[in-house]
């Protein structure tokens, strides 16, 4: 364009040194929040992209004091006295200006993995991206939950019901892509993921799981596991979908490398009772490589060998149910005592929370005697998981870990929590939220273990943004229906929870008081728990070791140099005890060793309660009339 041409088209246009730069921050981190939304006394709504940014240029607006309105689910920004929420700027073009957002949730919002418009006001800005598709990849307008898992040293990453640009129907059969794992020169998994979709001559995400039958097909399971050979190989399940959301159909498949696609292997019923379903993990349990599969919880598995996962037969749940029976029959497996048999047991349906609850509700199982018991740390109230939820093991945390989705919680499907246990069964009992959504749905949440190994500190996990199910017919632009990535800094004090301490020998010795009793959570010997405290110290709490024979404060070790406190606990006159009890201490005659138990009625021959409670720790909602075989 010749050189006075370009300099008249800039002098009659106002708009020419750029749009007016609205960043918005997140007041902890300094770091930009994604889906924040503002909008003018008019109406007019926008939305920050994944660096936070917003790139308003809005015909008649420019050159003259705005106000926004600002929201953000899981922020909040303070309010004025009218109780607006909101911020005036001076907009002109090529300003900027920066809004700063308290963040109520504990997760912070790092950005949108899929979609168009990642990074639109981004580019608009003419601010660098760090992906190198930050507006639009493979077409991909929006798509459903997410299964990853690490295969050929990258990662792979399938997608379910997929929107593209051209037609509103898009990839019913399972797009797919891969990405680098974390290294160094690959992009921070703070800042982004690029992924390299497997594309069809259109362009577009194309199909990797098209199997036999009518309607989309949907994906699960998706593991990595030696053949006979020692081959990695990787497999899934699928499922069959007829309107409204019905199964009619089931399978498993096992991916063709040449062809980058799943072949279909074999059928089975969709009323099978075992398959494999939700996100998986490997783990060595008593000598033998096994994969788990989490839905709300892993509480199924075969062994981790190609042949075992293509044969049902060898899948087993962690169940009451008696062997072989299913929960349309709800036949609890009892002894003679009438005790709760739990056991790994073939052929039988797994109990999940909705299926315990409704035992319960029918008087098959009494509350005490279900296997799973979460409930928020803060009220005690039960958190009803839903299928969609992920466990892991955590290095830095060195337990299990369960990004758990909520069902009917503030909102339908849009409330997720952070657990810890001691092992895949269990004790899952205390959580805390820590994303929330106002009227929406975040469902299907997949944690990134590899992720983590950037700094450990941190733990990623994304779910499927959308107003699905959610009840509000409001869509958020771009942001709806895709893939939103979210981080926990392990290190916050918000996310240390209460824990099992196991009563080794039932005395309630203090040297039998113990942590970490990998093998008693192993089999679900959930009876064993005396009481729940903390690993780690937090605001208000107290740390207690066993002092010769005897339960006592103590000073929080000093750089590793003296023994860890065998708990940390709240002081016995806490202010806001919450849901906690206090526990007692029996002293014995004869220099016989105290007890330790949050019962103050006991009648021990030869013992005599204390007065004063020691100090308050957490309830276990477990009795020890279950058996585990």
């Amino acid at each position: 364009m010749p050189i006075i041409l370009l300099t008249l088209l800039l002098a009659a246009d106002p708009t020419a040194a750029g749009p007016f730069a609205i960043e918005v921050v997140d007041d902890q981190t300094g770091l930009g929040v994604p889906l924040v939304e503002l909008t003018t006394t008019g109406g007019i709504a926008f939305v920050t992209d994944s660096s936070g940014l917003v790139a308003f240029d809005e015909p008649g607006l420019m050159d003259q004091r705005v106000h926004f309105l600002v929201k953000s689910h899981g922020y909040e920004f303070r309010q004025d006295g009218f109780g607006f929420r909101g911020v005036a700027l001076d907009v002109a073009p090529g300003g900027s200006a920066q809004i700063k957002l308290k963040r109520l949730n504990i997760a912070e919002r790092l950005y949108r993995v899929t979609g168009q418009g990642i990074y639109r006001d981004t580019v608009l800005l003419g601010r660098q991206p760090p992906t190198k598709r930050p507006v639009l990849n493979a077409q991909v307008i929006g798509s459903d939950s997410v299964m990853t898992v690490t295969y050929r040293d990258r990662l792979f990453w399938f997608w379910g019901d997929t929107n593209q640009p051209g037609y509103p129907l898009g990839n019913f059969h399972t797009p797919g892509a891969t990405s680098p794992l974390p290294a160094a020169g690959v992009l921070n998994p703070a800042q982004g993921v690029n992924l390299e979709y497997f594309t069809g001559d259109d362009g577009f995400a194309r199909p990797v799981a098209q199997m036999p039958g009518t309607g989309p097909t949907w994906i699960n399971g998706v593991a990595v596991l030696p053949d006979d050979n020692g081959t990695e190989r990787l497999l899934c399940g699928y499922a069959k979908i007829k309107p409204p959301l019905d199964v009619h159909g089931r399978g498993l498949a096992l991916w063709n490398d040449k062809n980058a696609a799943f072949e279909h292997q074999m059928e089975f019923a969709p009323d099978a009772p075992l398959y494999p379903d939700g996100h998986t993990f490997r783990h060595r349990e008593r000598g033998e490589d096994y994969v788990y599969f989490t839905t709300s919880f892993p509480l199924v598995r075969t062994r981790a060998t190609v042949e075992s996962y293509l044969n049902l037969g060898e899948y087993e749940a962690f169940t009451c149910l008696r062997p072989g029976t299913t929960l349309s029959q709800a036949q609890i497996d009892r002894d003679a005592a009438g005790r709760v048999r739990y056991a790994w047991k073939r052929g039988t349906t797994p109990v999940m929370p909705q299926d315990q609850a409704r035992l319960v509700r029918e008087g098959k199982l009494h509350v005490h005697e279900g296997l799973l018991q979460l409930r928020d740390v803060a009220t005690g109230k039960a958190v009803l998981a839903h299928q969609g939820s992920s466990a892991e093991w955590n290095e830095r945390r060195q337990r299990w870990t369960n990004i758990v989705l909520e069902y009917y919680g503030t909102s339908l499907l849009g409330e997720i929590w952070y657990a810890e246990a001691d092992s895949p069964l269990g004790p899952w009992v205390y959580a805390t939220k820590v994303v929330t959504h106002d009227k929406y749905s975040f469902y299907n949440p997949q944690q990134h273990p590899t992720f983590n190994a950037a700094d450990r500190r941190y733990l990623y996990f994304e779910g499927t943004y959308t107003h699905t199910f959610s009840g509000n017919e409001h869509r958020t632009p771009r942001y709806d229906y895709n893939q939103i990535m979210y981080r926990l800094d392990l290190d916050d004090e918000r996310l240390a929870l209460p824990v099992a301490v196991y009563d080794a020998k039932g005395n309630g010795q203090a040297s039998d008081l113990r942590m970490n009793d990998v093998d008693s959570a192993a089999k679900a010997e959930f009876g064993k728990i005396a009481f729940f405290a903390l690993d780690r110290p937090r605001q208000g709490t107290v740390a207690y070791s066993a002092v010769g024979n005897a339960l006592r404060d103590v000073p929080a070790p000093v750089d590793g140099l003296a023994t860890p406190p065998s708990f940390y606990a709240l002081a016995a006159d806490a202010a806001e005890p919450g849901i906690t009890l206090p526990l007692y201490e029996y002293a014995g005659s004869a220099g016989a060793p105290p007890r330790y138990d949050v019962r103050g009625d006991l009648k021990i021959e030869g013992y005599r309660r204390l007065p004063q409670p020691l100090c308050r720790v957490w309830p276990s909602p477990y009795q020890p009339q279950v058996k585990v075989e």
